[in-house]
């Protein structure tokens, strides 16, 4: 499989994820927002709890992934990256930009 084609699956893969991902987010929102004591509460799960920094990292990744590849695609919207060599060019240099994204955000969660 062409990893264009890889990227372009990945990129839908990263969009599910983000959907799902929102339910715990707007958990964290909700319980922050509710009361000075429930924010304190969201501040010390995401501090103190692999599992939220987990899915933390994990939804910052997913979001990097999908908006790098969301512009790629957009380039390609308009007629840019259609030949088989600059298409492969860019699904690398996608995936070059995620992964230093996706290694930043890992250093700010952790």
């Amino acid at each position: 499989m062409p990893l264009p084609a890889i990227t372009s699956i990945l990129h839908r893969i990263s969009g599910i994820a983000l959907f799902f991902g929102a339910v715990f987010m707007m958990y964290a929102l909700g319980l922050s927002l509710e009361s000075e004591a429930g924010f304190q509460e969201t501040i010390t799960m995401f501090e103190e709890s692999i599992f939220a920094k987990l899915i933390a990292w994990g939804l910052l990744s997913a979001l990097a992934y999908h908006s790098v590849v969301g512009v790629k695609h957009l380039f390609m919207d308009a007629g840019h990256f259609e030949e088989l060599e600059s298409g492969m060019l860019a699904a690398k240099a996608a995936l070059v930009i995620s992964g230093v994204l996706i290694v930043l955000a890992g250093v700010w969660v952790w």
